[in-house]
Formats: C-alpha cells, sequence, structure tokens
C-alpha cells in the first residue's frame, strides 16, 4: 500500500472522502460539513491511497498562529488502521506546529498511550460535549 501525505486541501472535494469515516458516532457529519471542517482548519494533513486517490485519514488543527494549537481530530478509515497512518499523520502535524508553545488535545483514555509513543503527556482538562451538534447542524 502507498500512502502519499498532503498538507493542503487543494483539489480535494467531497469525492475525494473514502467512505468509513467518524465509525461509531451516533450523528456523524455529512460530508459537506466534513469538508467544512477541514477548510474552516488552521492546519490539516491528509493521507491519500494511491491507488483509489481516495482520502483514508486526517489530523487537523486549530491555531492562534502564535502559542497555542488544538488538535481536535484524528481519523484512519478502520481498514487502514494499524499500519502508522495515524503515527505519520501526528509526526507531521506536530512537524507543521513545531514553532508553537503548546500543542494541546483531549483523547479518550485508551488512546494515551498511542499519544505518548510519539512524545505528547497526559494533562488534566475540561470538556463541554453538545451532542444535539454532533452532526455539525
Amino acid at each position: 500500500m502507498k500512502i502519499r501525505y498532503l498538507a493542503t486541501l487543494d483539489n480535494i472535494n467531497e469525492s475525494d472522502l473514502a467512505e468509513g469515516f467518524f465509525e461509531g458516532w451516533p450523528d456523524p457529519p455529512s460530508y459537506a460539513n466534513f469538508m467544512r471542517l477541514l477548510h474552516g482548519s488552521s492546519r490539516v494533513v491528509l493521507a491519500v491511497d494511491e491507488s483509489s486517490g481516495k482520502v483514508i485519514g486526517f489530523i487537523n488543527a486549530l491555531s492562534d498562529g502564535v502559542l497555542s494549537a488544538y488538535i481536535p481530530l484524528l481519523e484512519v478509515i478502520p481498514m487502514y488502521q494499524g499500519n502508522g497512518i495515524g503515527q505519520e499523520l501526528v509526526r507531521r502535524m506536530l512537524e507543521l506546529l513545531e514553532g508553537h508553545y503548546m500543542v494541546d488535545l483531549m483523547c479518550d483514555a485508551e488512546l494515551g498511550g498511542f499519544y505518548e509513543k510519539i512524545g505528547m503527556r497526559p494533562s488534566g482538562g475540561m470538556i463541554l460535549r453538545n451532542y444535539k451538534n454532533q452532526s455539525g447542524m
């Protein structure tokens, strides 16, 4: 399997997104809202399967462009998981955010080990979830 990584949305549209993102979400965003969230991000890195041309993974970041950045989403569609694609997406995003003082993300406890392996460490935080808005309205 040959994966190409892109740090741009140039020439990417809804039809380029593979099926299978947001697995397990009760009310996932539509593909139109998926594209809106990518375009609304400060930074994005995509993983594209060269054989199909489909985006099979992504990571996005929101940033003030000076000191802080937040990584809200990392997704690799299930059939591609376990191949190091998620790690490579995080590595590339952290490289793009290297000049920032803080790069934060929130994850479920069972995913903490994944992020610790790539140099992040646990921290406390607070969250608010409006599940009625999960699909992106």
